[in-house]
C-alpha cells in the first residue's frame, strides 16, 4: 500500500520537495518560533500521513504536521 501525503490544500507531498509554513509555529524544547512564511527545503516522508521530517534553519531533524504547510 501506497502512503498519500498531502499538504493543507490537498497537494501531494513527495520526499526532496519544498513546503511554506502557513502559520507561526513554536518549536517544543527551544526558543525558536518558525514564522509564517518560512521555506523549509528538502523534506522527507514518514510512516505517518499527517507528517514530515526537515532540517529548518536553527533546527535540525524537525517533524512537522501537513496541516500547518503548503507546496511551495
Amino acid at each position: 500500500m501506497t502512503l498519500i501525503v498531502k499538504d493543507s490544500n490537498g497537494n501531494q507531498l513527495a520526499d526532496g520537495d519544498s513546503v511554506t509554513v502557513i502559520k507561526d509555529l513554536k518549536v517544543k524544547g527551544t526558543s525558536v518560533t518558525l514564522k509564517r512564511g518560512t521555506l523549509v527545503k528538502n523534506i522527507r516522508l514518514t510512516d505517518d500521513a499527517a507528517l514530515i521530517e526537515c532540517n529548518a534553519d536553527k533546527v535540525k531533524g524537525l517533524v512537522l504536521r501537513t496541516e500547518f504547510l503548503k507546496k511551495a
